[in-house]
């Protein structure tokens, strides 16, 4: 069994099909998907998803981009929502120094607040990171020495310091379909040498396709692609691999309740 630890259930090109998309995900051996929350004002549907399949769960947060207009987001809302047994962790939060849809203080400030709600609950936390590799090892570490919290980085394409950080602290590595593209050889040579302990597999659907889905619309099935790339560079059989990061998933969520083998 697959797990796609991160998509976007709730997003256009998914919900409007969404009985069909679980079933095609189910049919490509993917056996569990976690729906990822971008804004608190659409927690609702995100978790009204989670609520509706029983190899669904979900995870409640501000992406970086909305953290200067989901002025609600604060500590205690947080971890209130977690209390729901479908939600399973904090995020996604970070930091996106890329586009810059909010401003860096306002990104900061709000990824150390799901950081707290991420350390009282000891819910892993969601890390998303684009052009921001230095400042997010030095939130993660800041805030690693006021007191331990679990969690990863999703969609991974940043160096080897962001790789080490994350594993120093036990952190997981989420890889993406970015991993099948041609021109991410940089980031395969970097995760090729992060331990198979540490690994994760994600769509970030509806975006990020793999090959040989480049351009389409993407969903959880499609983490089947990213698996057997993911297999070729790490030197190991498909199925191997697949064990390996569904057991991480299950360790790292530990409040996802694992589907019975049929």
């Amino acid at each position: 069994m697959l797990v796609d630890s991160h998509c976007h259930l709730n997003y256009p090109g998914l919900v409007e099909n969404i009985e069909a998309t679980v079933s095609r995900a189910m049919n490509a051996n993917v056996g569990y998907m976690l729906s990822i929350s971008t804004k608190l004002n659409e927690f609702s549907s995100v978790l009204g998803i989670a609520e509706s399949f029983s190899n669904v769960g979900c995870t409640v947060g501000t992406h970086p981009h909305e953290s200067n207009s989901e002025t609600q987001t604060d500590v205690s809302s947080l971890v209130d929502l977690t209390k729901h047994p479908k939600v399973l962790g904090i995020g996604e939060t970070g930091l996106d120094f890329y586009y810059d849809n909010a401003p860096r203080e306002a990104q900061e400030t709000s990824f150390r607040t799901h950081i707290q709600a991420s350390r009282e609950t000891q819910l892993p936390i969601i890390i998303h990171t684009r052009n921001a590799d230095e400042r997010t090892i030095d939130i993660i570490n800041e805030e690693q020495k006021i007191g331990y919290f679990p969690g990863l980085i999703h969609c991974f394409s940043g160096g080897i310091e962001l790789a080490e950080c994350a594993m120093g602290h036990g952190m997981a590595i989420s890889l993406s379909g970015i991993i099948t593209f041609k021109t991410a050889e940089d980031i395969r040579k970097t995760v090729k040498g992060v331990p198979l302990e540490h690994i994760l597999f994600e769509t970030d659907a509806p975006f990020l396709a793999p090959v040989p889905h480049r351009g389409k619309t993407n969903e959880p099935a499609f983490v089947a692609h990213t698996a057997t790339k993911a297999a070729e560079i790490f030197e190991i059989e498909p199925e191997i691999i697949a064990e390996i990061t569904t057991n991480n998933f299950f360790k790292l969520f530990s409040k996802a309740i694992r589907p019975h083998k049929t």
